[in-house]
C-alpha cells in the first residue's frame, strides 16, 4: 500500500505525535542559536515561528496542497508575523508591523546573516537580526511536519531539526557553550521521534490486518504488554547512543572552540587600517590641543585612567592594536586581539571582578575613530542627533577592551557606558606570568642590559618585575620636548629611540617611551604585557561631578597578566622631577696617582684535586622518520574515525547482536518440542520484520496463508511449514532432534525465501526492526499439551 494511501485522511494521533516531537527536536536545536541573542524577543520568535510553520504544514497535509502552494503560504505568513517577531522594534505596540519594519524584514532575509556574524554577541532583537533566526526556525518546521505528515518515509523529517541544529553553531560563537550536553539532548529526541515512527507504522499495519480479519487481533493485554517491551527496546537504544557518545567525548574531549563562520568573515573594523594611536601621542601635548576641551566625563571614580586604545603588537617601529600579518596572528593566538565586532546589545561581563561603572561622556575638540571608556564594556548608548549613525558604527573589541567609530567621533557627540572596571588587592611581587598569546617581541641591544638585571634582581618572575619597574622610575627623567624650558627629548618608541633612551644619561623620555619600554622588558621576563593609551584626568572624589580632558591629561602605561588576577594596571612612568643637567658624550679625564699595591698571592691548586673533564658528548635526538610520523597520523585518524563510526552505529550492532542472541537460543535451548516451537516463533518474526504483519491471535495456517506463495529457496512452502510445526507439537509421542532439525532448516529457507523476494533496503530495513520485539509471534508462554495450540499467539 502506498505511503498516500496510507496517510489519506490524516489522524489526529499522528498529527499530534509528530508535532510534540518536532516542537521538543526543534527547542534543543534552537537552543544552538541562544548564545547568538539571550534575549526574550527570542523565546517569542522561536515559539511564533513555530507555531505559523506548523499551522502551514497541517493545513498543506489536510487540504493536500502542492509544494509551490505550501511555499507561497509560508513566504506570506512570514511577512504578516515577521515584524512582531523579528523586527519588534518597528511594529507599532509590538504587533502591527509598519511599512519600515517590513522593508528591514525582507532586507534581512539576504543582508542579515553576514551582520550576524560580524556583530558581537549577543544580538538579543537590535535591528533586525532576528530574521535569519526566524527563517531558520520556520522552515525547519514547515520541512520537516510536511515530510512527517505526507511522505511515505516519514523518518526523513529529522533532517530538518538536524539542519537547525548546525546552522545555530556555525552561526554562533566560536566558543562553545556545553556542547556535550546539548548535543546528547539533541540526540535523545531525535531517536525518540524516531522509535515513535516506528511504533506509529507497525499500529497502522496491525490495523490493516485487523480490518481484512474477522478475528481479534491484540487484546487489551497484549497491546499493554507489547507497548511495553518496545518502551524497554527503546530505553536500551537510547541507553547505547547515550553511552556511546559519552565514551566518544571522553575519548576525545571537546575543545570548547568551534571553527564557524564568524571566524572566516572579514570584520569590517581593521584596526591596521589607521596609524598606530600612540604615533600621535605628542600631538596631544602641543598647542593649542594642550589646553583644549577634548571631552567631558560624568561618572567617572576617583583616579581612575580613560582608556584609548589598547595596543599589544610591536614591530620595532611601533605599537599597533593587533597584527598586520595575518599568519603571524594566527600563530600567535593574537587575532582576537585585532578583531573588532558590533556591539548591538550588550556584553557579559559578569566574571570579571570589579566595580561597576556608568560614564556620560561628551566630545568636545577630540577627533578620531578611537572611543574613550574604562574597564569592560557592557553595553554602551548614543545620543544626539547622531546616535543612530554611530550606533550603527560603532565597534568592540572585548580582549583589549579597545572600542572605536567608523568615521570617528566629532564636537557634539554623546554616549553612555557601562562597564566593570577590575580590581587587584593582590602582591606584584608574588605574581606569576599569565597564559595570554601575544605576537613575539625583540628586545633591543640597548635593552638587554636592563634586563639582564631585572633577571638577577629577585627570586621570582614578580620580583624581577618590581624591581624592573623600579629602576625604570628611579632612573627615568619626565621631559615630553615640546616646551621651551623642557630638555629635547625625542618623539617615537622605535627600537632606536628605546636604545637612546637607556643610553643616555640621564634617562629621559615620557609616557610614550616608559610605557613601551616597560612592556617589553615585561614580555623579556616572562610575563604577557601591553601598552594602553588613554587619559589621566584629575577626577573628583565626586562621581557625580563632570571632569574636562584635555590634551595635557594624555598618558600611557602598562598591563601585565598574572595567573591569578588576570590583566593589571601598572604605572612605569617616573614622577615629574628636575632633570639633572646631561653628561658631556666625551668627559675630561683627572689623572690621579695610582698607589702602589703589593703583587698578589698565588693560589696553587694541586692539579689531582681538579675533578676530570667532562668528555661525555650527549648525543643530538634522533630524527622522527617522516613515514613514521605520517603512518601515526594515519593510524590517529583512522582510529578516530572508526570510534566516530562505532558510535553512529552502536544501535545497529545492537539490534544484530540482540536478534542473534533470540535467535541462536530459540535453536539450541530446551526439548526439541520447545525448539521447535521456537523455529516457528522466529518464521513468525521474521515475517512481522519484513511485512508490518502482526501475527498475534492468528493460527500458524491464517499466518502461513497471510505470507502467501514465497518462492522457497531450497525449502518448505509456508502452509507446508505450518502444517509440519502442527504435527510436530500435536503428535502423541515426543518430538525428536530430528525433527527440530528439519523444523531448523525450513525456517532457514523461509528466511532465505523472504529476503529473495524484497530488495535490499526491504532487507536492511527487516534487519533494523523492532515490530517482532513488541509483540513475539508466540504470545504468552506455555506447556507442550495446551499453550502451542494458537500459532501466532505463541511466544
Amino acid at each position: 500500500m502506498t505511503g498516500r494511501q496510507r496517510r489519506a485522511p490524516l489522524r489526529a494521533p499522528d498529527v499530534v505525535g509528530n508535532l510534540v516531537a518536532l516542537l521538543l527536536v526543534t527547542c534543543a536545536a534552537s537552543a544552538t542559536l541562544w548564545p547568538s541573542y539571550q534575549s526574550r524577543a527570542f523565546v517569542i520568535m522561536v515559539a511564533g515561528g513555530f507555531l505559523l510553520g506548523a499551522t502551514v504544514a497541517v493545513l498543506g497535509a489536510r487540504f493536500r496542497w502542492p509544494a509551490w502552494l505550501v511555499i507561497l503560504m509560508s513566504i506570506g505568513g512570514f511577512g504578516i508575523v515577521g515584524v512582531p517577531l523579528a523586527v519588534p522594534a518597528r511594529a507599532v505596540n509590538g504587533v502591527l508591523p509598519t511599512t519600515e519594519g517590513v522593508r528591514e524584514l525582507f532586507t534581512a532575509t539576504v543582508l542579515g546573516w553576514k551582520q550576524l556574524v560580524t556583530i558581537a554577541l549577543p544580538v538579543g532583537d537590535y535591528q533586525a537580526l532576528l530574521v535569519p533566526a526566524l527563517i531558520l526556525v520556520l522552515g525547519s518546521t514547515v520541512v520537516g511536519l510536511s515530510v512527517a505528515l505526507r511522505s511515505a518515509h516519514g523518518e526523513l523529517a529529522v533532517l530538518a531539526p538536524v539542519g537547525l541544529f548546525l546552522a545555530g553553531i556555525l552561526l554562533g560563537p566560536s566558543r562553545a557553550a556545553r556542547p556535550v550536553e546539548l548535543g546528547l539532548a539533541f540526540l535523545v529526541l531525535l531517536l525518540g521521534w524516531l522509535l515513535w515512527f516506528r511504533w506509529r507504522r507497525r499500529a497502522a499495519a496491525t490495523r490493516l490486518v485487523a480490518a481484512q480479519s474477522t478475528r481479534t487481533i491484540e487484546s487489551v493485554s497484549d497491546r499493554r504488554l507489547a507497548g511495553a517491551r518496545r518502551l524497554v527496546s527503546a530505553a536500551v537504544i537510547v541507553a547505547l547512543a547515550i553511552g556511546g557518545g559519552t565514551a566518544a567525548s571522553i575519548a576525545v574531549p571537546p575543545t570548547g572552540v568551534r571553527d564557524v563562520v564568524r571566524s572566516h568573515v572579514q570584520q569590517p573594523f581593521n584596526p591596521n587600517d589607521y596609524a598606530s594611536p600612540l604615533s600621535a601621542f605628542r600631538s596631544y601635548l602641543q598647542s593649542p590641543t594642550v589646553d583644549e576641551t577634548l571631552f567631558e566625563v560624568t561618572g567617572l571614580p576617583a583616579g581612575a585612567l580613560l582608556r584609548l586604545a589598547t595596543l599589544d603588537s610591536y614591530n620595532g617601529v611601533v605599537y599597533s592594536v593587533g597584527s598586520d600579518d595575518a599568519e603571524a596572528e594566527s600563530a600567535s593566538g593574537s587575532v582576537e586581539s585585532g578583531s573588532f565586532t558590533r556591539l548591538p546589545y550588550r556584553l557579559d561581563q559578569s566574571a570579571v571582578d570589579g566595580d561597576d561603572v556608568v560614564l556620560q561622556v561628551e566630545v568636545f575638540g577630540y577627533t578620531g575613530v578611537w572611543v574613550p571608556g574604562t574597564g569592560q564594556l557592557e553595553q554602551v548608548v548614543f545620543g544626539g542627533d547622531t546616535a543612530v549613525a554611530r550606533s550603527d558604527s560603532f565597534y568592540y573589541n572585548d580582549v583589549g577592551g579597545s572600542a572605536a567609530v567608523l568615521g570617528g567621533l566629532t564636537r557634539g557627540d554623546r554616549y553612555e557606558s557601562r562597564s566593570v572596571v577590575p580590581t587587584f588587592d593582590g602582591n606584584l611581587a608574588d605574581a606569576l606570568p599569565g597564559s595570554a598569546l601575544l605576537p613575539p617581541v625583540t628586545v633591543p641591544d640597548g635593552m638587554l642590559s636592563a634586563l639582564e638585571r631585572a633577571r638577577q634582581a629577585g627570586q621570582g618572575p614578580g620580583e624581577r618585575l618590581q624591581a624592573m619597574l623600579a629602576d625604570l622610575i628611579a632612573e627615568g627623567y619626565i621631559s615630553h620636548g615640546v616646551g621651551a624650558d623642557e630638555p629635547v627629548s625625542r618623539s617615537g618608541h622605535g627600537a632606536d629611540r628605546l636604545t637612546e633612551l637607556f643610553t643616555d644619561v640621564p634617562m629621559l623620555g615620557d609616557a610614550e617611551q616608559y610605557a613601551v619600554a616597560a612592556a617589553i622588558l615585561a614580555r623579556g621576563l616572562g610575563f604577557p604585557a601591553r601598552v594602553v593609551l588613554g587619559f589621566a584626568p584629575d577626577a573628583t572624589a565626586d562621581p557625580a561631578g563632570a571632569v574636562t580632558v584635555t590634551g595635557a591629561d594624555v598618558t600611557a602605561w602598562l598591563e601585565v597578566q598574572t595567573s591569578a588576577d588576570g590583566w593589571v594596571t601598572v604605572d612605569p612612568n617616573p614622577a615629574v622631577r628636575e632633570v639633572p643637567a646631561k653628561e658631556p658624550d666625551d668627559p675630561t679625564v683627572v689623572s690621579r696617582p695610582q698607589s702602589v699595591l703589593p703583587p698578589p698571592v698565588v693560589d696553587t691548586e694541586d692539579p689531582s684535586d681538579a675533578p676530570p673533564p667532562d668528555t661525555s658528548v650527549e648525543d643530538p635526538p634522533a630524527p622522527i622518520d617522516p613515514l613514521l610520523e605520517l603512518l601515526f597520523a594515519v593510524l590517529r585518524i583512522t582510529g578516530l574515525s572508526l570510534l566516530a563510526l562505532f558510535v553512529l552505529l552502536s544501535p545497529v550492532i545492537a539490534m544484530v547482536v540482540i536478534k542473534s542472541r533470540r535467535r541462536y537460543l530459540r535453536r539450541s535451548r530446551g526439548t526439541p518440542a520447545a525448539r521447535i516451537a521456537g523455529g516457528w516463533r522466529e518464521f513468525a518474526d521474521t515475517v512481522t520484520d519484513f511485512n508490518g504483519l502482526s501475527a498475534a491471535g492468528m493460527t500458524r495456517a491464517e499466518l502461513a496463508e497471510s505470507v502467501g506463495g514465497v518462492p522457497t529457496v531450497g525449502g518448505t512452502p509456508p502452509v507446508v511449514f505450518a502444517g509440519l510445526v502442527d504435527r510436530a507439537v500435536f503428535a502423541p509421542g515426543p518430538s525428536s532432534s530430528a525433527d527440530a532439525d528439519r523444523v531448523w532448516a525450513s525456517v532457514g529457507a523461509l528466511r532465505r525465501s523472504l529476503a529473495v523476494e524484497h530488495t535490499r533496503r526491504d532487507r536492511l530495513r527487516a534487519l533494523l526492526s523492532l515490530r517482532s520485539f513488541g509483540r513475539y509471534a508466540g504470545g504468552r508462554k506455555s506447556t507442550r499439551g495446551a499453550g502451542i495450540r494458537g500459532a501466532g499467539a505463541e511466544s
